[in-house]
């Protein structure tokens, strides 16, 4: 039997030093039937030269202008034909075999629309990563976190997240999809240019019928904040007001109505104590969120992608509050959290 057609696709922004750092352990990939694409948003540094001198096999794409993690990935992805994407951050290190098992997980499986790696720090390679850890879920109000990862606590990995088991979503660090459902879904939303685009799309995913997986044993390193780092006003700004936009595109009326006015006021608990800690900007980026998305709530919803259908069946959704257990009842671990609350 031939091995399906993989193709790796790293979207590029002005990033030659994670390029020259991190594609050598790419391109020894032992899967069978795959091939490198690198999508380069329009860099103004030397990506583009030093991919062509060093590495002429990879293949590029040009895109016209910076799209975005959205955008830029559905521009590049109409371009490319394979069996599965694996869409790839350029900051992530992989070993020789991490394919294998997520092509076997998809192959043997064919609910599963999307899967993610076990995601290490490349830093600190006993730690889960920030990104998306062994798996994400999100609770009741729109809160993400992952198996192993709750807000800025990253657990050390014991092999206590090794099940293969649906997740919610599935970290665009690492996103390994099939590309009908890409389309299908018609890819990620791109009024939200970049953040909270793979939960939504994996949001819709399920919505319409197909399950979204953690696939932990295939391994990778990811450096995280790569574009933007943790704490960047814009960054804050981009996934408040595309929470927001997700949990209305995706709820049902009854529960927009109950969901997204107490999550107004938690964030603006958030930022308040932002403010009385003296980060005045991480309050200032809550509020531009907030009236951006009131912005899109009433003259651009049509810009943006809504849910196929709302028949499938929610894995990886805690029902309760993150926040409450986190920062109340100090519960810090994905097990103590969503155990307690099953």
């Amino acid at each position: 039997m031939n091995a399906p057609h993989v193709a790796i696709v790293i979207l590029n922004w002005n990033g030659r030093r994670f390029l020259e750092q991190f594609l050598p352990s790419v391109l020894q990939t032992t899967y069978a039937k795959y091939e490198v694409i690198v999508a380069d948003n329009s860099s103004t540094d030397d990506s583009l030269l030093f991919l062509e001198k060093e590495y002429p096999s990879v293949r590029i794409i040009r895109l016209k202008q910076n799209y975005g993690f959205a955008k830029g990935y559905n521009e590049a992805l109409k371009q490319v034909q394979a069996d599965y994407y694996m869409l790839l951050n350029s900051d992530v290190e992989v070993v020789a075999d991490w394919l294998q098992p997520m092509v076997a997980l998809l192959e043997a499986n064919p609910r599963i629309a999307a899967c993610q790696p076990k995601l290490l720090s490349f830093q600190h390679k006993n730690l889960f990563e920030y990104a998306g850890a062994a798996g994400g879920w999100v609770d009741h109000y729109g809160y993400p976190f992952s198996k192993g990862r709750v807000f800025e606590t990253c657990e050390e990995d014991k092999g206590q997240y090794d099940q293969q088991e649906p997740v919610f979503w599935a970290s665009g660090a690492a996103l390994f999809i099939r590309p009908a459902v890409f389309h299908a879904m018609k890819g990620f939303d791109e009024y939200f240019f970049a953040h909270m685009e793979e939960i939504d799309l994996c949001w819709r995913i399920q919505l319409a019928g197909h399950e979204v997986y953690s696939c932990p044993a295939s391994v990778v390193y990811h450096v995280g904040g790569g574009t933007l780092p943790q704490g960047n006003p814009r960054k804050t700004f981009l996934n408040f007001r595309n929470n927001h936009i997700m949990l209305y595109k995706n709820l049902g009326w009854w529960a927009r109505v109950r969901v997204i006015p107490y999550r107004f006021c938690l964030d603006l608990v958030s930022g308040a104590k932002g403010l009385l800690g003296g980060n005045g900007r991480y309050l200032l980026a809550i509020l531009r969120a907030h009236i951006a998305f009131l912005g899109w709530l009433f003259f651009h919803q049509r810009k943006s992608v809504f849910p196929a259908s709302r028949k499938g069946h929610i894995h990886g959704m805690l029902n309760g509050n993150v926040v409450w257990q986190y920062f109340i009842k100090k519960k810090t671990r994905f097990s103590e959290i969503v155990n307690h609350s099953l």
